[in-house]
Protein backbone atom coordinates (compact mmCIF):
# COMPACT_ATOMS: atom_id res chain seq x y z
CA UNK A 1 0.00 0.00 0.00
CA UNK A 2 1.46 3.62 -0.90
CA UNK A 3 0.98 5.88 1.72
CA UNK A 4 2.29 9.30 3.30
CA UNK A 5 4.28 9.89 6.26
CA UNK A 6 0.92 12.27 8.25
CA UNK A 7 3.14 11.97 11.60
CA UNK A 8 5.13 14.55 10.03
CA UNK A 9 2.74 17.31 9.22
CA UNK A 10 1.69 17.08 12.62
CA UNK A 11 4.84 18.02 14.35
CA UNK A 12 5.42 20.65 12.07
CA UNK A 13 1.86 21.92 12.75
CA UNK A 14 2.78 21.85 16.31
CA UNK A 15 6.24 23.16 16.06
CA UNK A 16 4.80 26.43 14.17
CA UNK A 17 2.00 26.93 16.33
CA UNK A 18 4.69 26.74 19.39
CA UNK A 19 5.49 29.76 18.41
CA UNK A 20 3.15 31.48 16.40
CA UNK A 21 -0.57 32.30 17.21
CA UNK A 22 -1.53 31.82 13.72
CA UNK A 23 -5.31 33.80 12.34
CA UNK A 24 -4.24 33.01 8.74
CA UNK A 25 -3.37 30.55 6.19
CA UNK A 26 -1.34 31.26 2.83
CA UNK A 27 -1.15 28.67 -0.03
CA UNK A 28 1.41 30.12 -2.46
CA UNK A 29 2.93 28.05 -5.60
CA UNK A 30 3.08 28.40 -9.61
CA UNK A 31 1.10 26.37 -12.47
CA UNK A 32 0.76 22.79 -11.13
CA UNK A 33 2.27 22.89 -7.99
CA UNK A 34 -0.31 25.92 -7.26
CA UNK A 35 -3.09 24.09 -8.47
CA UNK A 36 -1.90 20.61 -6.28
CA UNK A 37 -2.04 23.16 -3.13
CA UNK A 38 -5.78 23.98 -3.92
CA UNK A 39 -7.33 20.86 -2.25
CA UNK A 40 -5.81 21.93 0.90
CA UNK A 41 -7.10 25.39 0.58
CA UNK A 42 -10.24 24.29 -0.06
CA UNK A 43 -11.29 21.94 2.69
CA UNK A 44 -9.28 24.51 5.60
CA UNK A 45 -11.28 27.36 3.66
CA UNK A 46 -14.67 25.48 4.15
CA UNK A 47 -13.96 24.08 7.59
CA UNK A 48 -12.56 26.77 9.69
CA UNK A 49 -14.66 29.39 11.75
CA UNK A 50 -11.56 31.44 12.67
CA UNK A 51 -8.97 30.92 10.15
CA UNK A 52 -8.62 33.13 6.93
CA UNK A 53 -7.47 30.87 4.15
CA UNK A 54 -6.14 32.24 0.24
CA UNK A 55 -4.19 30.98 -2.41
CA UNK A 56 -2.11 33.27 -4.57
CA UNK A 57 0.35 32.31 -7.37
CA UNK A 58 3.61 33.06 -5.94
CA UNK A 59 4.49 36.04 -8.09
CA UNK A 60 1.17 37.82 -7.46
CA UNK A 61 2.08 37.19 -3.92
CA UNK A 62 5.32 38.34 -4.24
CA UNK A 63 4.36 42.27 -6.18
CA UNK A 64 1.03 42.94 -3.99
CA UNK A 65 1.41 40.73 -0.86
CA UNK A 66 -1.75 40.74 1.29
CA UNK A 67 -1.49 43.45 4.16
CA UNK A 68 -2.43 41.01 6.90
CA UNK A 69 0.90 38.67 5.74
CA UNK A 70 2.71 38.66 9.14
CA UNK A 71 3.65 36.89 11.78
CA UNK A 72 0.53 35.12 12.36
CA UNK A 73 0.31 33.88 8.98
CA UNK A 74 0.94 30.37 7.90
CA UNK A 75 2.88 30.33 4.83
CA UNK A 76 2.53 27.08 2.93
CA UNK A 77 4.75 26.88 -0.56
CA UNK A 78 5.14 24.16 -3.07
CA UNK A 79 7.25 23.46 -5.91
CA UNK A 80 7.96 20.38 -7.42
CA UNK A 81 12.06 20.78 -8.64
CA UNK A 82 12.55 23.41 -5.71
CA UNK A 83 13.74 26.12 -7.91
CA UNK A 84 10.79 27.38 -9.42
CA UNK A 85 11.97 31.67 -9.11
CA UNK A 86 8.73 32.80 -8.48
CA UNK A 87 8.17 30.47 -5.71
CA UNK A 88 11.64 30.91 -3.76
CA UNK A 89 11.35 34.32 -3.82
CA UNK A 90 7.93 34.22 -1.98
CA UNK A 91 9.58 32.02 0.82
CA UNK A 92 11.91 35.46 1.17
CA UNK A 93 8.70 37.35 0.83
CA UNK A 94 7.14 35.60 3.50
CA UNK A 95 9.90 35.92 6.28
CA UNK A 96 10.46 39.27 5.28
CA UNK A 97 7.15 39.41 6.97
CA UNK A 98 7.95 37.52 9.93
CA UNK A 99 5.60 34.61 8.94
CA UNK A 100 6.53 30.98 9.21
CA UNK A 101 7.08 29.30 6.27
CA UNK A 102 6.92 25.26 5.28
CA UNK A 103 8.08 24.31 1.73
CA UNK A 104 6.79 21.01 -0.32
CA UNK A 105 9.25 19.54 -2.75
CA UNK A 106 10.27 17.00 -4.53
CA UNK A 107 13.93 18.25 -4.40
CA UNK A 108 15.65 17.88 -1.01
CA UNK A 109 18.56 20.50 -0.66
CA UNK A 110 16.60 22.66 -3.37
CA UNK A 111 16.49 26.57 -3.50
CA UNK A 112 13.20 26.35 -2.49
CA UNK A 113 14.43 24.97 1.20
CA UNK A 114 16.51 27.50 2.32
CA UNK A 115 15.99 29.73 4.73
CA UNK A 116 12.20 28.73 5.54
CA UNK A 117 11.17 26.84 8.59
CA UNK A 118 10.53 23.10 7.60
CA UNK A 119 10.69 21.27 4.37
CA UNK A 120 8.76 18.14 3.21
CA UNK A 121 10.14 16.27 0.63
CA UNK A 122 7.69 14.40 -1.40
CA UNK A 123 7.66 11.26 -3.93
CA UNK A 124 6.80 11.35 -7.81
CA UNK A 125 8.50 9.20 -9.86
CA UNK A 126 7.03 5.06 -7.84
CA UNK A 127 3.68 5.22 -9.57
CA UNK A 128 0.73 6.94 -10.44
CA UNK A 129 -0.01 7.56 -6.28
CA UNK A 130 3.53 9.16 -5.90
CA UNK A 131 2.51 11.54 -8.11
CA UNK A 132 -0.02 12.83 -6.05
CA UNK A 133 1.91 12.87 -2.65
CA UNK A 134 2.71 16.54 -2.97
CA UNK A 135 -1.46 17.17 -2.85
CA UNK A 136 -1.52 14.65 -0.07
CA UNK A 137 1.48 16.16 1.95
CA UNK A 138 -0.69 19.62 1.60
CA UNK A 139 -4.04 18.28 2.55
CA UNK A 140 -2.38 16.64 5.74
CA UNK A 141 -0.87 20.14 6.67
CA UNK A 142 -4.41 21.83 5.73
CA UNK A 143 -6.08 19.09 7.95
CA UNK A 144 -3.41 19.84 10.86
CA UNK A 145 -3.96 23.44 10.66
CA UNK A 146 -7.16 23.12 11.31
CA UNK A 147 -7.74 20.55 14.48
CA UNK A 148 -4.74 22.05 16.17
CA UNK A 149 -5.92 25.98 15.78
CA UNK A 150 -9.37 24.76 16.40
CA UNK A 151 -10.48 21.25 16.04
CA UNK A 152 -12.69 19.57 13.75
CA UNK A 153 -15.16 16.25 13.96
CA UNK A 154 -13.70 15.08 10.99
CA UNK A 155 -10.33 14.91 11.69
CA UNK A 156 -10.62 10.87 11.96
CA UNK A 157 -12.27 10.53 8.91
CA UNK A 158 -10.08 12.56 7.35
CA UNK A 159 -6.81 10.46 8.39
CA UNK A 160 -8.32 7.42 7.08
CA UNK A 161 -9.29 9.31 3.91
CA UNK A 162 -5.17 10.27 4.05
CA UNK A 163 -4.55 6.39 4.50
CA UNK A 164 -7.05 4.85 1.80
CA UNK A 165 -6.79 7.50 -0.98
CA UNK A 166 -3.54 6.75 -2.53
CA UNK A 167 -4.47 2.79 -3.25
CA UNK A 168 -7.73 3.94 -4.46
CA UNK A 169 -5.66 6.73 -6.90
CA UNK A 170 -3.45 4.35 -7.76
CA UNK A 171 -5.93 1.23 -8.76
CA UNK A 172 -8.37 3.52 -10.73
CA UNK A 173 -4.87 4.97 -12.60
CA UNK A 174 -3.94 1.08 -13.52
CA UNK A 175 -7.20 0.34 -14.57
CA UNK A 176 -8.18 3.18 -17.60
CA UNK A 177 -5.69 2.19 -19.97
CA UNK A 178 -7.90 0.89 -22.47
CA UNK A 179 -10.20 3.88 -22.24
CA UNK A 180 -7.48 5.99 -22.01
CA UNK A 181 -5.88 4.98 -25.57
CA UNK A 182 -9.53 5.14 -26.90
CA UNK A 183 -9.34 8.79 -25.95
CA UNK A 184 -6.51 9.20 -27.31
CA UNK A 185 -6.97 7.80 -30.49
CA UNK A 186 -10.43 9.87 -30.62
CA UNK A 187 -8.84 13.40 -29.88
CA UNK A 188 -5.28 13.17 -30.88
CA UNK A 189 -5.78 15.49 -33.71
CA UNK A 190 -8.24 17.78 -32.28
CA UNK A 191 -6.78 21.27 -31.74
CA UNK A 192 -8.73 22.22 -28.88
CA UNK A 193 -10.18 20.23 -25.90
CA UNK A 194 -12.24 21.71 -22.54
CA UNK A 195 -12.10 20.16 -18.97
CA UNK A 196 -14.67 20.56 -16.56
CA UNK A 197 -14.67 19.84 -12.72
CA UNK A 198 -15.86 21.70 -9.48
CA UNK A 199 -15.76 21.88 -5.83
CA UNK A 200 -11.91 20.58 -4.79
CA UNK A 201 -11.49 19.31 -8.15
CA UNK A 202 -11.62 22.00 -9.69
CA UNK A 203 -8.14 22.97 -10.04
CA UNK A 204 -7.88 19.59 -11.43
CA UNK A 205 -9.61 20.76 -15.26
CA UNK A 206 -7.23 24.09 -14.54
CA UNK A 207 -3.83 22.42 -14.32
CA UNK A 208 -5.10 19.90 -17.02
CA UNK A 209 -5.98 22.17 -19.56
CA UNK A 210 -2.73 24.59 -18.47
CA UNK A 211 -0.07 22.18 -18.10
CA UNK A 212 -0.81 19.02 -19.68
CA UNK A 213 -2.53 19.92 -22.59
CA UNK A 214 -1.56 23.88 -23.47
CA UNK A 215 2.10 23.45 -22.13
CA UNK A 216 2.49 19.41 -22.52
CA UNK A 217 0.92 19.15 -25.78
CA UNK A 218 0.36 22.47 -27.19
CA UNK A 219 -3.40 21.85 -27.40
CA UNK A 220 -5.76 25.18 -26.83
CA UNK A 221 -7.41 24.24 -23.98
CA UNK A 222 -10.58 25.62 -21.63
CA UNK A 223 -11.06 25.01 -17.91
CA UNK A 224 -14.67 25.84 -16.59
CA UNK A 225 -16.40 25.39 -12.65
CA UNK A 226 -19.36 23.30 -13.54
CA UNK A 227 -21.25 25.65 -11.81
CA UNK A 228 -19.94 28.22 -14.19
CA UNK A 229 -20.20 27.01 -17.29
CA UNK A 230 -23.83 27.46 -17.40
CA UNK A 231 -22.60 31.42 -17.50
CA UNK A 232 -20.95 31.79 -20.46
CA UNK A 233 -19.17 28.69 -21.64
CA UNK A 234 -22.45 26.26 -22.09
CA UNK A 235 -22.98 28.16 -25.28
CA UNK A 236 -20.01 25.84 -27.03
CA UNK A 237 -21.92 22.82 -26.57
CA UNK A 238 -22.18 21.06 -30.02
CA UNK A 239 -21.36 18.07 -32.15
CA UNK A 240 -17.89 20.18 -33.10
CA UNK A 241 -16.94 20.75 -29.32
CA UNK A 242 -15.31 18.12 -27.17
CA UNK A 243 -15.04 18.26 -23.03
CA UNK A 244 -13.59 15.71 -20.19
CA UNK A 245 -15.60 15.79 -17.29
CA UNK A 246 -13.87 14.94 -14.06
CA UNK A 247 -17.17 14.24 -11.95
CA UNK A 248 -16.73 14.15 -7.95
CA UNK A 249 -18.07 11.56 -5.37
CA UNK A 250 -19.51 14.07 -2.82
CA UNK A 251 -20.86 17.30 -2.00
CA UNK A 252 -20.46 19.25 -5.75
CA UNK A 253 -21.78 15.88 -7.73
CA UNK A 254 -25.26 17.36 -8.58
CA UNK A 255 -23.09 20.55 -10.04
CA UNK A 256 -21.25 17.61 -12.17
CA UNK A 257 -24.31 16.05 -13.30
CA UNK A 258 -26.08 19.08 -14.45
CA UNK A 259 -23.19 19.65 -16.85
CA UNK A 260 -23.39 15.69 -17.98
CA UNK A 261 -27.08 16.09 -18.35
CA UNK A 262 -26.37 19.50 -20.86
CA UNK A 263 -23.42 17.86 -22.70
CA UNK A 264 -25.55 14.74 -23.37
CA UNK A 265 -28.65 16.96 -24.65
CA UNK A 266 -26.53 18.49 -26.84
CA UNK A 267 -24.59 16.03 -28.26
CA UNK A 268 -21.25 17.21 -27.38
CA UNK A 269 -18.26 14.85 -27.79
CA UNK A 270 -17.46 14.24 -23.71
CA UNK A 271 -15.59 11.43 -21.84
CA UNK A 272 -16.51 11.18 -17.92
CA UNK A 273 -14.27 10.14 -15.36
CA UNK A 274 -15.95 9.56 -12.30
CA UNK A 275 -14.63 8.98 -8.57
CA UNK A 276 -17.22 7.05 -7.92
CA UNK A 277 -16.58 4.74 -10.89
CA UNK A 278 -13.55 4.02 -8.93
CA UNK A 279 -15.33 3.48 -5.65
CA UNK A 280 -13.77 5.92 -4.06
CA UNK A 281 -16.03 5.81 -1.16
CA UNK A 282 -14.35 2.00 -0.41
CA UNK A 283 -10.85 3.72 0.44
CA UNK A 284 -12.21 6.55 2.12
CA UNK A 285 -15.27 7.45 4.34
CA UNK A 286 -17.81 9.25 2.50
CA UNK A 287 -18.27 12.22 4.91
CA UNK A 288 -15.31 13.41 3.87
CA UNK A 289 -14.91 12.42 -0.17
CA UNK A 290 -15.64 15.67 -1.14
CA UNK A 291 -11.90 16.40 -0.36
CA UNK A 292 -10.56 13.22 -1.89
CA UNK A 293 -11.89 13.33 -5.64
CA UNK A 294 -8.84 15.40 -6.85
CA UNK A 295 -6.28 12.53 -6.36
CA UNK A 296 -8.57 10.44 -8.15
CA UNK A 297 -8.60 12.71 -10.97
CA UNK A 298 -5.38 13.42 -10.94
CA UNK A 299 -4.01 10.18 -11.17
CA UNK A 300 -6.23 8.90 -14.07
CA UNK A 301 -5.96 12.13 -16.07
CA UNK A 302 -1.94 11.56 -16.11
CA UNK A 303 -2.66 8.12 -17.97
CA UNK A 304 -5.36 10.15 -20.70
CA UNK A 305 -2.45 12.49 -21.32
CA UNK A 306 0.20 9.62 -21.66
CA UNK A 307 -1.80 8.00 -24.39
CA UNK A 308 -2.35 11.21 -26.02
CA UNK A 309 1.47 12.27 -26.09
CA UNK A 310 1.91 8.83 -27.70
CA UNK A 311 -0.83 8.71 -29.77
CA UNK A 312 0.50 12.51 -30.86
CA UNK A 313 4.34 11.41 -31.02
CA UNK A 314 4.60 14.65 -28.54
CA UNK A 315 6.03 13.38 -25.43
CA UNK A 316 5.18 15.08 -22.46
CA UNK A 317 8.25 16.26 -21.77
CA UNK A 318 8.57 18.18 -25.01
CA UNK A 319 9.46 22.08 -24.88
CA UNK A 320 9.45 25.63 -27.29
CA UNK A 321 10.22 27.45 -24.47
CA UNK A 322 10.46 26.29 -21.16
CA UNK A 323 14.03 25.22 -19.91
CA UNK A 324 15.48 27.11 -23.05
CA UNK A 325 14.88 30.49 -22.69
CA UNK A 326 15.67 33.55 -20.28
CA UNK A 327 11.93 34.78 -19.83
Amino acid sequence: MYEIDVNLPKQIVADVLSNHEIDSVAFVGCGASMSELYPAKYFLANNTSKLNVQIFTANEFNYDAPSWLGEHTFVITCSLGGGTPETVEANKTAKQAGAPVVAITHAAGSALTKGVDHVIVHGFEANYAAKTEKMGYALALALEILQQTEGTDLYDDMQAGLAGVFECAEKAAQSVGKVAEEWAQEHKNDDCIHFLASGASEKVAYSTSLFLMMEMQWINSGNFNCGEFFHGPFELTDPDHNFVLFMADGKTRAMDARALTFLQRFDSRYVVIDAKDFGLTSYVPSSVATYFNPFVHTAVMRVFAEHIADARQHPLTKRRYMWKLTY
